[in-house]
């Protein structure tokens, strides 16, 4: 593809005093702006601003509920052909690129930036809630109209609890992710054109691209990776604040909460800086041990082959009931579908700019087939074990003893979904210690989230440049907190949805197009290869 734009053409560089700068005039300035003033209105409105975020939260799950999953659906199906037609042979950086990390590295990135403190927020409260309340596909609830626990109603809620779990966090996400990074995979590294959103809409827009069409698709994209990642701090703030009042009886409060959004963010500022080699890489692998260490307890310290045969049956039924889980139309489990579904596949396509940019910025080398398979399958399955025995451990505790259980009374009786995971760690041994170590989890999850996130809003705004001033990346980091403590303080969860289904709604029409301008770029790959000598 031809072009006479040239990385950075258009930014604005200088300095004011030590601060360096190089931003896109116009892209930057937009979304700093607009960023700046949603703050500033959710904090002097924080009660119209809550009515809205329900508003929009109730049209898009409950009017437009058809339309993101027949979107995710197609998602699915376009990763499977990419595997199975030739597109499959061709390598991201062309015939002579090899990766630039190992599979350790690699998965570690992909594992910290892709999944996020969703592990820790919903591994229990899932298939708790799907096997109990939610009732995915109508299956009956184990506790019956009365209250009382049937015991013959176990088997199946167990199972298809967990299948409704695993369809929030397995493939149908990542092919998600894999739509995007592909996207912007293909035309930074085969076709030379800028690391900017933008660029996979030169088949479409031509050199236009470059001018307000492309400064649209950008900002929205900047949105849509804000929003999506301040979803994800006020969870994990959420989340932490409740552990810290489990263990350490710190109190549940918004002040509290925005005070660990403050002190989390400091410290991503902190890793920004280090950079993606000494900061994102060493902080994911971190991570990876520390997670891995945390599941293995569970595992072993609870009821260990419960918890296997509960991640195999629950893989099973997923496999089985995957088509009618997916379907759109001639549904009645709303409260699954609606509520939950939908919203995940808003947050899904929300953080698509975000982690799409972020794999695709680490897989140079892979061949397109080695990346939609590794991308769907390998993060897909780890979510797969980790949920299985996370969530077959607190629903064995729940049924053995119903009228104690934390996992009832936080999942069932008073819904407090951010105690969820110590519910089920106060059933086994080392307590406290075990939940310290979840509440760390939790905050590194937070760091590297941010930070990922920030060096991926910087590079849109700087016109593709990977190589920015510091500076921009970390005023995107305090961006990023400071918008999820306005989320907090205008709605609490609520808020957070709105902010993510807003931005998915139109990001969800791009990414649509984005399959086209794959499939063209992908063909015009496969006439080079098959015309050059042999």
């Amino acid at each position: 593809m031809q072009t006479d734009y040239v990385v950075g053409q258009d930014n604005v560089e200088g300095s004011l005093g030590p601060i360096g700068f190089d931003i896109h005039n116009r892209v930057f300035a937009v979304s700093a702006l607009a960023s700046v003033v949603f703050i500033l209105l959710t904090l002097m409105f924080p009660e119209r601003a809550g009515g809205i975020f329900q508003s929009i939260v109730g049209f898009s799950t409950g009017t437009l509920d058809w339309y993101f999953m027949l979107v995710v659906d197609f998602f699915i199906l376009f990763c499977v052909a990419l595997v199975v037609l030739p597109y499959g042979s061709i390598r991201l950086g062309g015939p002579d690129a090899r990766p630039d990390y190992n599979y350790l590295s690699w998965f570690s990135m992909l594992f910290a930036a892709g999944i996020g403190i969703g592990l820790l927020f919903f591994g229990v409260l899932e298939p708790v809630y799907h096997a109990n309340v939610s009732l995915p596909l109508g299956i009956p609830s184990p506790f019956g109209d009365g209250g009382a626990l049937d015991p013959e109603a176990i088997p199946g809620a167990t199972a298809m609890g967990l299948a409704g779990t695993y369809l929030h966090w397995g493939i149908h996400g990542w092919a998600v992710y894999v739509v995007m990074a592909l996207a912007l995979a293909i035309f930074t590294y085969n076709k030379g054109l800028p690391f900017s959103i933008r660029s996979a809409f030169f088949p479409i827009l031509g050199d236009r691209v470059w001018g307000w069409w492309g400064h649209a698709i950008d900002i929205l994209a900047v949105f849509s990776t804000l929003f999506g990642l301040a979803t994800s701090l006020g969870l994990g703030a959420q989340q932490a604040n409740a552990g810290m009042n489990f263990v350490f009886g710190l109190e549940v409060t918004t002040t509290t909460q925005v005070i660990i959004i403050l002190l989390v963010t400091a410290a991503a500022l902190v890793s920004v800086w280090r950079g993606l080699e000494g900061g994102v890489k060493k902080l994911s692998e971190i991570n990876m041990v520390l997670a891995v260490l945390f599941f293995f307890f569970v595992l072993f310290a609870g009821p260990t082959l419960v918890a296997l045969s509960g991640f195999f049956t629950g893989l099973t039924t997923y496999v089985r009931e995957l088509a009618p889980l997916s379907a759109p139309f001639g549904r009645d489990d709303d409260a699954y579908r609606q509520a939950w579904t939908i919203f995940y596949w808003a947050w899904w396509i929300s953080w698509a700019p975000f982690v799409g940019m972020f794999i695709a910025r680490v897989s140079r080398g892979r061949t397109i087939r080695e990346f939609v398979i590794c991308v769907l399958l390998i993060p897909s399955l780890f979510i797969f074990v980790w949920m299985g025995v996370f969530g077959a451990t607190a629903l064995d505790q729940l049924y053995a003893s119903p009228d104690t259980s934390l996992v009832k009374e936080y999942v069932i009786d008073t819904y407090s979904p951010e105690l969820s995971l110590f519910g089920m760690l106060n059933e086994l041994p080392l307590t406290g210690l075990m939940s310290t170590l979840a509440i760390v989890l939790a905050l590194i999850f937070f760091i590297t989230s941010s930070d990922s996130g920030s060096l991926v809003i910087d590079t849109i705004t700087a016109g593709g440049k990977i190589d920015a001033p510091r500076p921009q990346r970390m005023f995107w980091a305090t961006v990023e907190g400071f918008i999820a403590i306005v989320l907090l303080i205008g709605g609490g969860l609520s808020a957070l949805q709105a902010g993510v289904t807003a931005t998915a709604i139109p990001f969800s029409v791009v990414m649509l197009l984005m399959c086209y301008t794959i499939i063209k770029a992908l063909n015009g790959e496969l006439r080079q290869l098959r015309q050059k000598p042999s």
